[in-house]
C-alpha cells in the first residue's frame, strides 16, 4: 500500500479536485471527513484540524468546492483518499442547484406560506408516527414519547425513507394517517422524521410528492428529518420544523410531569379561590345575622315600637281635639260681642228702613184728604180718560171705601 501512495504521491500530487460536498462531518477531534463527487464517481476526503481551522466558510451537503491537496492510501482498508490542505467554494453543486429550483417552484405555489400552518394540539389525543421501521429516529421518537406522555396512543406508519421507492410509500403514508384522523382516529398530530444523514440521504424528504403530502395533511405536521443544520422541502412545508426527531416528539408531546405540575398549580390557584369565596360569604352571612338578629327579639323591637306609634297616635289625637276645643271657645268668645253688635247694627238698619217706608206709606196720604180711586177691576184710575160717563168707580178714603158713578 506504501508503494502505490508513493506511486500516486509522485506522479500526480498536488491535485485540484472540484466536486460536490457530500457526507460532510466534523468530528470530536476537530478533523472534518466528507466525499467529492461528480456525475462519474467520487473520491473520500480528510480535512486535518489545522486546516479546517483556516477555513473562511461553513461547508455544506451539496456545496460545490475545489480542493487541493495529495492523494493518499489510507492503509487499514486500501481505499484512496484525498488529504485536503485548502478548501474553497466553487459554487453551488448540481444536487444543491436541483434542490433550490425545487424549493423556488414550490414556494411560488404557495406550498410554504407561512399563513396556511396550524397551531399543535395544546393536549394531543394521540400521535402519528411517519418513519422507516428500522430507523433509529423511531426509536429515538418512542423513547422521548413513553418517558414524556406514557398515557398518549402511538400509532407507526411505516415507510421507506431513503431510495427511489421512498417518496412514494412516504405520501402513502402521510395520506393514511390524514384518513385515520378524518374517520375519527386516536391521533391529531403526525410526525414526520429520520435521522441525519447527507443530502443525497435526506433527497426523498425534497420530492414534491411528499411535500404536497404534508401541505394537504388534515392534521398538523411535525416535521424532523435530520440534524439541526440539515434542511429539507418538507421541513419548510409542515406546520413545525424541529432540528431532530427527538425534538420533533418534544415539542408534540409537553412534559407528563409539566402537565402534572400545571394541573397541581390551577388546583391550588382553584382551591384558593374556592376558600376566598367562601370567606367572604361567610362574612355576609355574618353581616347579615348581626342585623337580623333573632327572630323573638326582632318581634319584641316590633310590638314595642308598635306600642310607641299608638301612643304617639293616641297623644296626637287627645291633643288636636283639645286644640279644636280652645279654638271654638275662642271662636266663641270672640262671636258674642260681634253678634251684639251685628244685631244693633241690623235693629238701626231696620229702623231707618221702617222709618222711610212709613213716610211712603198711601194711608197718610189718605189722612190729609186725598182718596185713591179704582175702577170696578180694581185698576187705579189717575187720568180722567180712563172714565166715561155713567161709569160706577170706587173711592178709597182714609177711613173706608165710597161707590161713585162719574156724571160728566
Amino acid at each position: 500500500m506504501r508503494a502505490v501512495a508513493d506511486t500516486l504521491a509522485a506522479r500526480f500530487n498536488p491535485v485540484t479536485v472540484r466536486g460536490e460536498l457530500s457526507g460532510f462531518s466534523r468530528a470530536a477531534s476537530g478533523h472534518c471527513y466528507f466525499s467529492l463527487k461528480d456525475d462519474s464517481g467520487q473520491v473520500r476526503c480528510a480535512l486535518f484540524r489545522r486546516a479546517a481551522d483556516q477555513l473562511s466558510f461553513s461547508p455544506q451537503d451539496g456545496q460545490l468546492v475545489e480542493a487541493l491537496g495529495k492523494l493518499d492510501v489510507y492503509g487499514p482498508r486500501g481505499d484512496l483518499q484525498l488529504i485536503v490542505d485548502r478548501l474553497k467554494p466553487a459554487g453551488q453543486g448540481a444536487l444543491f442547484e436541483q434542490f433550490l429550483r425545487l424549493k423556488a417552484e414550490l414556494e411560488a405555489e404557495g406550498l410554504f406560506d407561512p399563513a396556511r400552518k396550524r397551531s399543535l394540539p395544546a393536549q394531543p389525543r394521540g400521535i402519528a408516527v411517519v418513519t422507516s421501521l428500522g430507523a433509529a429516529a423511531l426509536r429515538d421518537v418512542v423513547t422521548a414519547l413513553r418517558r414524556r406522555v406514557p398515557h398518549l396512543p402511538v400509532v407507526i406508519y411505516p415507510a421507506l425513507v431513503q431510495g427511489q421507492q421512498a417518496p412514494a410509500q412516504i405520501d402513502a403514508a402521510i395520506t393514511a394517517a390524514g384518513r385515520h384522523f378524518t374517520s375519527g382516529g386516536p391521533c391529531d398530530v403526525l410526525l414526520l422524521v429520520r435521522g441525519g444523514g447527507s443530502l443525497e440521504d435526506l433527497w426523498s424528504f425534497n420530492d414534491p410528492a411528499v411535500v404536497r403530502a404534508v401541505v394537504r395533511s388534515p392534521m398538523p405536521v411535525v416535521c424532523g428529518v435530520g440534524h439541526e443544520t440539515d434542511f429539507t422541502l418538507a421541513d419548510f412545508a409542515a406546520d413545525l420544523r424541529a432540528p431532530t426527531p427527538t425534538a420533533a416528539a418534544e415539542l408534540c408531546a409537553p412534559s407528563r410531569e409539566q402537565r402534572l405540575g400545571e394541573l397541581e398549580h390551577l388546583q391550588v390557584g382553584l382551591s384558593d379561590a374556592a376558600h376566598a369565596e367562601l370567606d367572604l360569604g361567610a362574612q355576609r352571612l355574618d353581616r347579615i345575622a348581626q342585623r337580623l338578629g333573632r327572630p323573638s327579639t326582632r318581634l319584641h323591637d316590633s310590638r314595642h315600637e308598635l306600642a310607641r306609634l299608638q301612643h304617639r297616635l293616641q297623644s296626637g289625637l287627645l291633643l288636636a281635639a283639645q286644640a279644636q276645643r280652645n279654638r271654638v271657645q275662642s271662636l266663641a268668645l270672640a262671636l258674642s260681642p260681634a253678634l251684639q253688635r251685628a244685631v244693633r247694627h241690623q235693629e238701626d238698619r231696620l229702623q231707618r228702613q221702617a222709618s222711610a217706608l212709613a213716610l211712603l206709606d198711601p194711608q197718610l196720604v189718605l189722612e190729609r184728604g186725598y182718596a185713591y180711586l179704582t175702577d170696578a177691576a180694581g185698576v187705579a184710575i189717575t187720568y180722567t180718560a180712563q172714565t166715561r160717563p155713567g161709569q160706577a168707580i170706587r173711592a178709597r178714603l182714609s177711613d173706608g171705601e165710597l161707590g161713585l158713578t162719574v156724571d160728566r
